[in-house]
């Protein structure tokens, strides 16, 4: 059997999620309510009590489809193969464009998966990062080191998992510069746009930038709504087919439920007040986040994130970020992300778009094996 590479943040969450009191780990915001989803409309309720529990469109539904184009400059429904999540249009955007041996060049920190699929498939691996001392900033320099002619493809995540920085428009326009230079080929991860914390103007999409651009997004971060495991990829239409051929070997479709609930959660009527809730739990969480921090002096440094529910904490303590998470869970009944999961140590990804009274008592709890390890 061949080497692979777990994708080690998904095996963690997976071994240990459901299992603490409280789980800080989750990267989007406190999940919707299916109630909170259909509102009062009780046409919603009829809509969906009348659905053939038959397959959907193997590319998403056509209502659906045009939802999702509407968010994206130019966008028709052929531009839009709706995924199992944002990891199935990740996943199969990433095997449509390259082979083994090609050359990827990958911003850092980041979600992990596309790293761990390129490991898997023995693609060339470039890297460059965000800057803790220029406020998690990229590295423009490092990233144009990085590419060659050879480069096939440069993946993004905007705004930024774990730190939560957007890129300004200054920088996104550096990045297509540099795509276009070597004729690569961009996939840009927007799962958490719309989940702004300083703004509520939605950050702009890579998608319209450039004629080789493939824009990913997701339910499940900005909107509330993991459980639908509903994603999309947006791209040119040529290449849109390609990697609909892809999801035929892969998930064949999502379900014709969570097509139809997607596509009332991306109504014109629904989708607003689905981001003003995130928005709302994102900026009364970070206060509560923020003041917990300030408790605690030197110990605990952060760069604010200007977007998602989560903040990339960097501690001052004697402990591997792995080790203290798994003391977390196993004495605290509390979980979250080592930082060493996104390749840097002694930090933590803490998420904080919670209720108030689920937030607090956990936090309390990390700061009694804060407190523990100070003093021993």
């Amino acid at each position: 059997m061949p080497d692979f590479q777990p994708f080690l943040m998904e095996r963690i969450m997976s071994k240990h999620e459901k299992d603490v009191e409280y789980n800080l780990s989750e990267s989007g915001v406190h999940p919707v309510l299916l109630s909170e989803l259909l509102g009062d409309d009780p046409g919603h309720i009829r809509h969906l009590l009348e659905t053939d529990l038959n397959y959907p469109h193997a590319n998403g539904i056509p209502e659906l489809r045009e939802n999702i184009a509407a968010l994206y400059n130019g966008a028709k429904a052929d531009n839009v193969l709706v995924t199992v999540g944002a990891a199935e249009a990740n996943y199969n955007s990433v095997r449509t464009l390259l082979s083994e041996g090609d050359e990827i060049v990958i911003m850092l920190p980041n979600y992990m998966q596309i790293w761990g699929v390129a490991k898997n498939h023995g693609f060339k691996i470039k890297t460059f990062c965000l800057r803790e001392d220029k406020g998690w900033a990229p590295d423009l320099d490092e990233l144009n080191d990085a590419i060659t002619t050879d480069t096939k493809l440069i993946t993004i995540c905007n705004p930024n998992n774990p730190t939560g920085r957007i890129l300004t428009e200054a920088e996104m326009e550096a990045i297509v510069a540099a795509a276009d230079r070597a004729g690569a080929w961009i996939l840009a991860d927007e799962v958490y746009s719309g989940a702004e914390r300083l703004t509520d103007e939605q950050c702009p999409s890579f998608y319209g930038r450039y004629d080789r651009v493939l824009a990913v997004g997701s339910l499940s971060k900005a909107y509330g709504l993991p459980g639908l495991r509903i994603g999309w990829v947006a791209g040119p239409v040529d290449m849109i087919d390609d990697i609909w051929a892809r999801h035929e070997y892969t998930t064949i479709s999502a379900t014709i439920l969570a097509n139809k609930l997607a596509a009332i959660a991306l109504s014109s009527e629904v989708r607003p007040r689905l981001i003003q809730r995130a928005r709302d739990y994102i900026r009364k969480g970070y206060l509560v986040l923020e003041k917990w921090m300030d408790e605690h002096g030197s110990t605990l440094s952060l760069t604010a994130p200007q977007a998602s529910a989560i903040a990339f904490v960097r501690y001052h303590l004697d402990i591997n970020s792995t080790a203290l998470v798994e003391r977390l869970c196993r004495e605290k009944s509390v979980m979250i992300i080592p930082g060493d999961h996104f390749g840097m140590d002694h930090l933590v990804r803490i998420s904080f778009g919670l209720p108030h009274d689920y937030l607090v008592p956990a936090l309390d709890r990390i700061h009694e094996l804060i407190d523990e390890l100070k003093n021993s």
